[in-house]
């Protein structure tokens, strides 16, 4: 039997640990119960907002957005008159997929755009990047077509992207003081060196959520608590080193010694201008060290930094529709996003 039938799993998960008990031939569930293993945990939230789906301009070509905004009454916003409701915070949220996948209406993407917009009263403005094309050569599923892509263009796409919120916030109801960036996995690295580029532009953004991100093309090695939990959900922990390096690299499109710190941040030659960060990440992920160093990193460098562990939960947990988990972590946005 696979030790991740027997991991503390939270409880909406454990319910279904039962689909781990039998692993295929390559430790990796079958399709039936990968299938189950994914399923929502409940229907989608409800939230009173208008979504739009905009093309904005970026050096490679149209960047598509989706911006959520909550109505001037209803839901979770009180009603208000909308010509004079206070400008609102926003955030720029970057879906994650190895560099290679997602979209805007994966549930990271949508689901969290939705749930913090509702929760904290924000505009949030959802990033479809480019994306790289797969190790054995499979195009990836740009919208133009496009192959062949490699950094910076991702990043080139989000920093448009944020570039352009910041001078239309007065047109989306937004405070450009209060602009946040954020993103998960794959996006939390693009998130991290969005920061580092905007910092280094002297405008950094107001704050910075990285949700259970890669910020190290060369895995730092698991402590003692990690390693633990890792063998305890294996081998649904995932990402070994060297998976991480050859993601790296295809991204990068060049060796894993030649990455710079705008393609993994941990590499960068100083942190001590980023702005304050929230890094959130989850008991059963192969990630996990590397969000834990790069916390680390900053608060080394005089960085306000929040640390926060999601338990219970594998890599990717805010793709799992009504999971109370991935609620938790958009409600840790949110307030941040109301209070600070």
């Amino acid at each position: 039997m696979s030790p991740a039938a027997d991991a503390a799993w939270a409880p909406q998960l454990a319910a279904r640990a039962h689909l781990l008990e039998v692993l295929g031939p390559e430790d990796s569930l079958s399709p039936e119960a990968e299938a189950a293993w994914r399923a929502p945990f409940g229907a989608p939230e409800s939230w009173d907002l208008d979504i739009v789906d905009r093309d904005l301009p970026g050096p490679h070509g149209r960047v598509p957005v989706r911006i959520y905004a909550p109505r001037p009454s209803g839901g979770a916003v009180e009603a208000a008159d909308a010509g004079s409701a206070p400008a609102r915070p926003a955030l720029v949220w970057i879906h994650g997929g190895g560099f290679q996948h997602g979209d805007l209406d994966m549930p990271e993407a949508h689901e969290v755009s939705r749930g913090v917009a509702g929760r904290a009263d924000a505009v949030v403005v959802s990033v479809f990047y480019r994306l790289c094309d797969e190790p054995s050569g499979r195009p990836a599923p740009n919208l133009d077509g496009e192959t062949g892509i490699h950094a910076p263009i991702p990043l080139d796409d989000v920093h448009a992207a944020f570039t352009w919120v910041r001078e239309h916030a007065a047109e989306l109801g937004a405070d450009p003081a209060r602009i946040a960036v954020g993103g998960a996995s794959a996006g939390g690295d693009l998130a991290a060196c969005l920061s580092l580029r905007l910092a280094a532009e002297g405008a950094p953004p107001w704050q910075s959520f990285l949700m259970y991100p890669v910020a190290h093309i060369e895995m730092p090695a698991p402590d003692a608590e990690e390693a633990a939990a890792l063998a305890a959900c294996a081998p649904l922990g995932g990402f070994p080193a060297e998976s991480v390096a050859v993601m790296g690299e295809t991204y990068t499109g060049r060796p894993r010694s030649e990455a710079t710190g705008y393609e993994f941040p941990a590499l960068a030659a100083r942190h001590d201008h980023l702005p304050p960060t929230l890094i959130d990440v989850a008991e059963f992920d192969g990630l996990r060290p590397s969000g834990r160093a790069y916390a680390q990193q900053l608060e080394a460098a005089g960085v306000e930094v929040e640390l926060a562990l999601s338990r219970g939960v594998p890599h990717g947990h805010l793709n799992k529709v009504g999971l109370a988990e991935a609620h938790a972590s958009m409600d840790r946005m949110a307030r941040r996003l109301r209070e600070r």
